[in-house]
């Protein structure tokens, strides 16, 4: 069935604070910024808000790392606490990728998903750090890939220099979670489609100062921000498929006559490849697929491997 999603991003420029604010009086500032951010996108009703990266780091260019640890001390789970209170109120999810100290006095740059109730949904710690993060922030690299259980379907996150590393990526491929949060300072460009296609999920970015965007399990952006205002809010439809147009595609025709604007069938372009959805109550993208016996892409591809290893067919 229609399996509708609102989703935001916003990704402002990191909060220019003076090296002269006292600790407390910075959190509340940053604490006043985000919620000016999240007034942006609120009456929108989302299920989901994505933040950027180190979203609550005051900008490393007014505000030294002495004064910033002093900061992360005052701080705790305050600003935390503050995006929780948000999310219960608004029956919303949030992102919350921040710098935090675990139990041990080690650091993390992780991303917390606060859920619809103000409770943690689950917790993503960077794998891969740009090298001056350990060398000279001391924060550790993660090693795992959580997907993550929502109300709404499977999620998994990945944050800035991540992606631009084939076995995270890989993991995903393997796991197909139905959304992938990005949380970034760096925009990633053709990686964010190519993750995307390749994991056969939606990808939401919210990238500080570059722009947001939304993109779809073919690669194609479907919304981004402007230089003007950075955010952005879209609606998509989890219950997709992707579909090789070899061997499919004869059955098109049937199904749009059969169902008219209950299913759409978007083809991109150039890729081969074509995003079945059902826009309807009445049945599933799976039910379609086994009505019509329509083949993944995945599966196809698979397939069309395991012919090519059979006996006799490759050249001598």
């Amino acid at each position: 069935m229609a399996r509708y999603i609102t989703i935001s991003c916003l990704g402002p420029s990191p909060l220019a604070l003076q090296a002269d604010v006292p600790p407390n009086e910075a959190v509340e500032q940053m604490i006043d910024h985000w919620q000016r951010q999240l007034d942006r996108v609120l009456p929108d009703q989302p299920d989901i808000i994505v933040l950027p990266e180190v979203c609550d780091r005051p900008s490393k260019a007014t505000y030294p790392k002495a004064q910033r640890m002093a900061y992360y001390e005052a701080r705790g789970t305050r600003v935390r606490d503050f995006l929780a209170g948000v999310a219960a109120r608004h029956r919303c999810y949030i992102t919350y990728p921040a710098h935090v100290q675990m139990a041990d006095g080690t650091w993390r740059n992780s991303m917390q998903l606060i859920d619809r109730n103000g409770g943690i949904a689950g917790v993503y710690y960077k794998n891969y750090l740009v090298p001056d993060e350990y060398t000279e922030a001391g924060i550790l690299y993660g090693k795992e890939a959580p997907i993550v259980e929502t109300d709404f379907g499977r999620v998994a996150a990945a944050i800035c220099f991540d992606l631009n590393f084939d076995e995270l990526r890989r993991q995903y491929e393997a796991a197909r979670p139905d959304l992938i949060l990005f949380p970034s300072m760096y925009h990633g460009g053709l990686m964010q489609g190519y993750w995307a296609y390749s994991c056969r999920s939606y990808f939401a970015g919210a990238i500080a100062g570059p722009p947001c965007t939304i993109v779809s399990p073919l690669g194609e952006t479907l919304a981004q921000s402007t230089n003007y205002y950075p955010f952005i809010t879209t609606r998509i439809n989890l219950d997709a498929a992707v579909l090789h147009i070899d061997y499919n595609g004869e059955f098109f025709p049937a199904i749009k006559k059969k169902y008219g604007p209950k299913v759409r069938i978007h083809d991109p372009g150039y890729l081969g490849a074509v995003l079945l959805t059902s826009e309807t109550e009445d049945f599933t993208v799976e039910d379609l697929i086994a009505e019509f016996k329509l083949e993944r892409i995945d599966d196809y591809f698979a397939r069309a491997a395991q012919q090519r290893c059979e006996p006799g067919r490759v050249e001598p």
